[in-house]
């Protein structure tokens, strides 16, 4: 079985030794599921700074809710941080690689200092100094961060949609395709936010 990585400061450490001061990890959570948003993470390091929950972030795909939830608030209780998103029907419009650029975007134009340098979880993005990532998510301390901050955020919306969509245990499935939230579709039909260009979600007829 194979380990799982540990993020570390390496890309940070390369752009701080380059002179940044901010650097920024930048990742989207949400991508995979049939119903709600993308949501995008930002969370920005300084140079010279060094926090305990560094070593306990980690790709927040392979973290307990728990475990999420506390780094989430030592994160955003220590360093700059901002979520953007991009909606439903912005995913079905535009489809969800432009919508993930989207999301990403938005959380810059939120953050309250203006990063030097950018690491991205795979992604090139239209700003200055980025550096794309393959598993950024799990290789970088900053974009692990970025996705936690994102997954628990998108998550605490899902629960609310879940309240306001009964019936699809959107609470439980964040809006991923799991098989009971496939059998409930098709026994419902879709939802307002339900993703219509998704494949699961476009056989069935609109029902609200």
């Amino acid at each position: 079985m194979a380990k799982t990585p540990v993020p570390s400061l390496r890309f940070e450490r390369e752009a701080w030794n380059a002179g940044a001061y901010w650097v920024a990890g930048v990742d989207e959570v949400g991508c995979g599921p049939i119903a709600g948003p993308v949501a995008a993470g930002v969370v920005v390091l300084p140079a010279g700074r060094r926090f305990r929950w560094y070593s306990q972030v980690r790709d927040s795909k392979v973290l307990p809710e728990k475990a999420r939830d506390e780094l989430s608030a030592k994160i955003r209780d220590s360093v700059p941080f901002a979520i953007g998103w991009a909606s439903v029907e912005e995913i079905d419009r535009i489809g969800i690689l432009p919508a993930r650029r989207l999301c990403m975007l938005r959380a810059f134009e939120q953050l309250a200092v203006r990063p030097d340098a950018v690491i991205s979880d795979a992604l090139d993005l239209p700003l200055p100094n980025v550096r794309a990532v393959i598993d950024g998510d799990a290789l970088s301390v900053a974009v692990a961060a970025a996705s936690i901050v994102a997954k628990v955020e998108r998550d605490a919306l899902m629960h609310q949609l879940c309240e306001r969509y009964p019936g699809y245990n959107l609470c439980r499935n964040k809006g991923y395709p799991t098989p009971e939230h496939k059998r409930l579709l098709q026994e419902r039909g879709p939802s307002p936010i339900h993703r219509t260009s998704y494949a699961p979600v476009a056989q069935y007829t609109f029902r609200w």
